[in-house]
């Protein structure tokens, strides 16, 4: 393949962008990633009002580069930081929701980060969303990329999404983007649709990872005033991609991501009766759309849907069925239900995704050209030569007619340390299906028999440990960057490397660049490591350009790239040392008697990102080096390497796997006392459990997962009913893993880990469905789970509260077996309640603070609150599983802040954890802060709820001021007091304390006071503090990015 390079590459290539410039410029430099442009787009102060990044996007790689920008420059928005937890997504409604932020006066754009893990638990909430408008709406970028398995390989499965689309409201567009180009302009149209919120999924995975990519702008034009297909249409695409045989009889559809671009690159290639379609916006759903796009000659439509286990029915599955089913010649609708696991066979097994489309499409064609050449470097993070794929893509996408490709993926469990494996794909640029994903043309095959034809070894360690020489094409050449000799290197590697050099007779080369950088400059390590870069570069040059090679012709494109001097060095004396220094190693047999030793694969299971300050962050954790990534992988609280032993004084005992992995903890309840009377129509009460010996630590303010049970009584009932023996033995899965199972009897799955007492997702209807004998049945759950069920399904959840065995007893013929009906219900998810208690005081203990929740439906039926009601009925000595998430509500770094505090109820919780400490430090002869503390509930004398300790605070001092409001204890016909009212008693206080004192607001409880609340505070700013009720609001807003207006509601 002839290489023309003209112009000169950066020695010190960077992808971080910690200065971005304008979009043009950044769009057009084929060094910046499609997800670094989606970042720039979608944090610009002039369009964005706030970004809002979830850890769970900071772990897949994505939102980093947002937070540098937000410190290091104007023009980038306010980022706020968040933890994805139950509830997420409700502090987004409450900022575009009218009278709880000045934002709805001044106009907010919000955007948020998340992953398609973190959007499932943001789901819920997004159904409270206010109607978008052009000043006031919601843009979601979701990176599609998600952990799986045991060594949290990184998949781009949108399993997750697959729960929760049935639930998002009609008011979000969902957009769908695979290449680099999708990518930004998809990005750039979510925030020029003005009457709709956005969730834009990319592919983070591979596409929009890579460099190699120039990108052009969106065409200028009107997309904020037409509807969403127009808008798609202006912008050069379709809510449909219709790619093959304009007369085929076979299609294959999936939303648009990795497979769906490699389905249609298969059948542009093929035709002969096959083409693909992607799905570019899922919702709005345009059934007329995909009518069209589908030519008369179409008898089968197969849907790729990702879905979470083999038994979901996926919802896009759902959409075409029924579009097609009003069809004069309905073709068949086939599903195919692809799994993590079987995303991960796709991306990790070659030419497996090809295998799986030949069984529904006879003579496929290869779409990967031939003439591609593929390259791959094996490094360790941060040594001297981890730039050189960066450099050598750089010179190569120079090229004016080469398109060249590079993916840079890390593993950090297999070795300490780490280890990067760089991929670079060439074609000529006008050679098709050079746009496939990099994974699927080069995946991480363990089975390989050699794909490339270039491979690079730049840290010598690697072939001790790993298997990576597997990946060389026969007869192909290899870059060995090491200080070992040919005899040292022959001595050090396993047998089976040497075994696998001579059966496919590869031709390995050696290089010390440290003693060819050594010989030729005495000058400081900083340069001889641009040196060693450069030479390493002009060894692969010449082993790259093989038989065309000579000293003369790699040191002209060199000259071309770099000038003739580098770092002071004449490029033309670096040249001549690299020729003499690369050295070919002629291998013999190995001795019989050596052992083969166990090498390890490589596992995509990082992203990494390097600051100008010097630091790596992987997956969202800071690091200052890589020897320690793997602790920081991921979910920092969970990682513990395997087949290791713990020498920690309490190490983990997972009991119970909620939706995150976390660390869980085995307590035991030694008080559960009521604390409102008995005969009052609310049981308040108050929960002790001693957690010594269990290694338990918390912080003020954070909060208790309880991995709660079902009710045993309940549990056996349904039993009953269901003609099934509780005593039974069942194999279900292990609560968060798709591949592992366990075996229980039929009791413990339903009471300890089945949620048979939940609320059915849209989802379970249609599931269900499939096992209905009675056609009634069938055709009711059906329409309940369709688009046009909407509002009985509505209806069956809010009103009459359903749980699925409510479901299962109203369609009874309905019954599957009882493994099948655990997979398709899913486990119980814990529930999080704040501590009541501060660890400095009361020492091995939590406490909490729990109201029973209960309700009766419309049509007369009692209903529980799941986990309440398991607290409620804790015996003392009873065992817990508990976990700690952590929470906005944190006491001020300094002492003496004044503290407003206002809880309704058990908002009161972590507002007795601040006084215990407050009480603590006092009694130390610390200066505290004034304290204001408001609590407001129906009665004093029922639901004063610690009011003795309450009192005691008070006259001891800790407590300042306190208001306290009982709305139901003044006369009948005077208007009810609540703690604003008690708050704008204090205006004068409250508002000095806010402007001048450092000082910080509170609210815990639930939602509906948060305006008054807000109005209140407002209120003694303007008349107290002399601002406007403008600049009121913008100074509450910037309180709460200094974390001095705070609110935990629900």
């Amino acid at each position: 393949m002839a290489i023309d390079l003209p112009g000169e590459v950066p020695i010190a290539s960077s992808v971080t962008l910690v200065s971005p410039a304008s979009p043009k410029e950044l769009l057009a430099d084929p060094r910046v990633s499609a997800s670094t442009v989606v970042e720039y787009i979608s944090s610009r102060a002039r369009t964005i009002s706030s970004v809002y990044i979830y850890d769970l996007a900071e772990q897949v790689g994505f939102g980093t580069l947002t937070k540098i920008w937000s410190k290091a420059q104007e023009g980038t928005a306010q980022v706020v930081d968040l933890q994805t937890r139950a509830g997420a997504g409700l502090s987004l409604v409450g900022r575009l929701s009218e009278g709880t932020s000045s934002d709805t006066a001044s106009g907010a754009v919000l955007t948020a980060y998340t992953s398609p893990q973190g959007l499932s638990m943001m789901a819920p909430a997004l159904s409270y969303l206010p109607p978008a408008a052009a000043s006031s709406r919601l843009v979601i970028q979701v990176p599609n990329i998600t952990p799986t398995g045991e060594t949290f390989t990184l998949s781009p499965s949108l399993a997750n999404f697959a729960t929760i689309l049935p639930i998002l409201p009609d008011n979000i567009v969902v957009l769908a983007s695979a290449t680099s180009q999708e990518t930004v302009h998809f990005t750039q149209l979510s925030y020029q649709l003005s009457s709709s919120h956005v969730i834009h999924i990319f592919d983070h995975y591979s596409s929009s990872r890579e460099l190699g990519h120039a990108t052009l702008p969106l065409p200028e034009k009107d997309y904020g005033n037409v509807s969403v297909t127009e808008a798609i249409q202006r912008a050069g695409y379709s809510s449909f991609e219709y790619i093959g045989d304009t007369e085929a009889h076979t299609v294959v559809l999936a939303l648009n991501g990795p497979l769906a671009v490699a389905a249609k690159a298969f059948a542009n290639k093929s035709r002969r009766g096959f083409a693909a379609v992607s799905v570019n916006v899922l919702r709005p759903w345009d059934e007329a759309a995909l009518r069209s796009v589908l030519p008369d000659t179409v008898k089968t439509v197969h849907v790729l849907d990702d879905v979470p286990n083999a038994t979901t029915k996926g919802p896009l599955y759902i959409d075409v069925f029924s579009t097609l089913l009003d069809s004069m010649n309905p073709p068949s609708v086939h599903s195919h239900r692809v799994t993590p696991s079987q995303t991960q066979v796709y991306m990790s097994q070659k030419d497996s995704f090809k295998t799986f489309l030949g069984s529904l499409v006879p003579e496929l064609k290869d779409p990967v050209p031939a003439i591609m050449k593929k390259l791959m470097f094996f490094s360790t993070p941060r040594t001297t030569l981890s730039n050189l794929p960066l450099l050598v893509e750089g010179t190569l996408s120079s090229s004016k007619s080469l398109s060249s490709r590079l993916s840079i993926d890390h593993d950090v469990f297999s070795k300490r340390g780490g280890i990067t494996a760089s991929h670079i794909l060439l074609a000529p640029k006008s050679a098709l299906g050079s746009d496939i994903p990099i994974p699927l043309v080069l995946p991480y095959d363990a089975q390989t028999t050699g794909e490339v034809d270039f491979l690079a070894i730049l840290d010598q360690t690697i072939l001790k440990t790993h298997s990576v020489l597997k990946y060389a094409k026969p007869r192909s050449t290899l870059l060995i960057v090491t200080t070992w000799t040919a005899e040292e290197l022959f001595s050090n590697l396993p047998v089976q490397v040497t075994k696998l050099i001579l059966e496919r007779e590869l031709r390995p080369f050696i290089i010390n660049v440290t003693d060819v950088a050594e010989n030729l400059t005495s000058a400081a390590k900083q340069v001889k490591d641009v040196i060693s870069n450069i030479i390493a570069y002009l060894a692969f040059m010449r082993m790259y350009l093989g038989a065309a090679a000579t000293e003369e012709n790699v040191l002209t494109l060199a000259i071309g790239s770099y000038g003739e001097t580098v770092e002071g060095v004449e490029l033309a004396k670096l040249n001549s040392q690299t020729w003499d220094a690369l050295e070919e190693v002629l291998f013999t047999e190995a001795s019989v008697e050596e052992k083969s030793v166990e090498l390890r694969e490589f596992e995509f299971n990082a992203i990494a990102i390097e600051t100008d300050e010097g630091d790596t962050v992987v997956n969202g954790a800071r690091l200052g080096s890589w020897h320690d990534a793997a602790k920081h992988l991921l979910f920092p609280a969970i990682f513990s390497p395997p087949l290791e032993t713990s020498d920690e004084e309490f190490p983990q005992h997972p009991s119970l796997r909620p939706e995150l992995p976390e660390r869980t903890f085995l307590v035991t309840c030694t008080v559960n006392r009521r604390l409102t009377p008995k005969e009052y129509d609310r049981n308040v009460f108050h929960l002790e459990f001693d957690t010594s010996g269990t290694g338990l630590k918390y912080s003020i303010g954070e909060a208790l997962g309880i991995h709660g049970w079902n009710d045993g009584q309940e549990v056996t009932k349904f039993c009953e009913w269901y003609v099934v023996d509780p005593n039974r033995l069942v194999t279900i899965p292990v609560p968060g893993s798709e591949d592992k199972h366990h075996t229980r009897t039929v009791f413990q799955a339903l009471q300890q880990q089945i949620d048979i007492f939940g609320r059915p997702p849209k989802s379970f209807y249609i599931d269900l469905a499939a096992y209905a004998t009675s056609q009634a049945d069938k055709y009711s759950l059906q329409f309940i789970g369709s688009a046009e069920g909407s509002s009985m399904f509505k209806k069956l959840g809010e009103k009459d509260t359903v749980t699925f065995a409510d479901v299962l007893k109203r369609y009874s013929s309905a019954r599957p077996g009882i493994e099948v009906l655990c997979e398709l219900i899913g486990d119980i998810k814990p529930r999080h309640y704040s501590i009541a208690s501060a660890q400095s005081v009361v020492g091995d203990r939590v406490d909490l603070l729990v109201v029973t929740v209960d309700w009766v439906t419309s049509s007369g039926s009692p209903r529980y609150g799941q986990c309440t009601r398991y607290l409620a009925g804790l015996q003392i000595g009873q065992k817990v599983t508990v976990s700690i998430k952590p929470s906005v509500m944190k006491l001020p770094p300094n002492n003496t802040q004044p503290l407003i505090m206002a809880g309704l109820g058990t908002g009161a919780a972590p507002f007795r954890a601040f006084l215990q400490h407050k009480a603590l430090l006092h009694s130390q002869g610390e200066t505290i802060g004034p304290v204001y503390y408001y609590f407001g509930s129906r009665h004093q004398s029922q639901e004063y709820l610690y009011g003795e300790e309450i009192e005691a605070f008070i006259l001891d001092g800790i407590i300042t001021r306190a208001g306290l409001a009982f709305s139901r204890d003044g006369p009948p016909n005077v208007k009810k007091v609540y703690i604003q009212h008690k708050m704008l008693e204090d205006a004068q206080e409250l508002a000095k304390m806010l402007k001048h004192d450092q000082g910080v607001f509170y609210l815990c409880g639930p939602t509906w006071p948060v305006p008054d609340m807000y109005e209140a505070l407002c209120g003694a700013l303007e008349k107290y503090q002399g601002m406007s009720k403008e600049q009121a609001g913008e100074y509450i807003e910037g309180l709460k990015e200094e974390e001095r207006y705070v609110l935990e509601v629900y």
